[in-house]
């Protein structure tokens, strides 16, 4: 399914119409749309686990506060059994959150399952022109300039991106919520939000293979 990408029939020098687009061509470009809808669906839920992540960092900074309060007034009974109210609660909220994002994580292990079968499906593409056309492949491009092979090159480079991605924010989702270091919850909450290995080249790269299977309007 193509969502918010281009799907004009009408036909450009050098592009096939949507109409005339079949076979592998057909298959290619629905894949290009599946690239493009995968991330959406990554970023939107990106933005969903940063706040959740924020919160997570300020109950646990909440719930060190309590400890260290329920320390000082350890002797003081007047206090106690509102302390101990207010640490349940954020105990209780806290694992809540963490929950919510465990969510998140296991949305996005499905996401890059989804985006594995992709470049196994373009793999697949390949020797199948191996087979029809022999090792040099197909001699005229399926739309513009790529050969075969750098659709496949493409999807595997993103999907090692986002595979990367994804352990980083296992990693994150593990510790967020034991770490009473501000600086280092900090670090986490901004690798979560800007994601190192899913940068400006991965953006690039699903540029230009929507570019190059008409998705986007030359």
């Amino acid at each position: 399914m193509e969502v918010g990408l281009q799907g004009s029939e009408t036909t450009t020098p050098g592009r096939k119409s949507q109409s005339a687009v079949t076979g592998s061509a057909r298959k290619v470009k629905d894949n290009a749309a599946d690239w493009h809808n995968l991330i959406l669906k990554w970023d939107r839920l990106n933005d969903e686990g940063s706040t959740m992540a924020n919160k997570i960092v300020n109950l646990g900074f909440n719930k060190s506060s309590q400890k260290e309060m329920q320390v000082m007034m350890a002797g003081q009974d007047t206090s106690a059994s509102s302390n101990s109210e207010n640490a349940f609660e954020n105990s209780r909220e806290l694992e809540e959150e963490c929950d919510k994002l465990l969510s998140v994580v296991d949305k996005m292990t499905h996401i890059v399952s989804k985006m594995e079968k992709l470049v196994s499906f373009e793999k697949g593409i390949i020797d199948l022109e191996t087979f029809q056309y022999g090792t040099g492949g197909r001699q005229t491009p399926l739309f513009q300039t790529w050969p075969t092979s750098q659709f496949a090159d493409v999807s595997n480079k993103l999907y090692e991106a986002y595979k990367q991605e994804l352990t980083l924010k296992r990693a994150i989702l593990q510790e967020l919520a034991h770490t009473t270091n501000p600086d280092l919850s900090m670090v986490y909450l901004s690798c979560w939000l800007y994601q190192p290995y899913t940068d400006d080249r991965a953006k690039l790269l699903l540029e230009g293979l929507l570019l190059e299977t008409g998705h986007r309007p030359i």
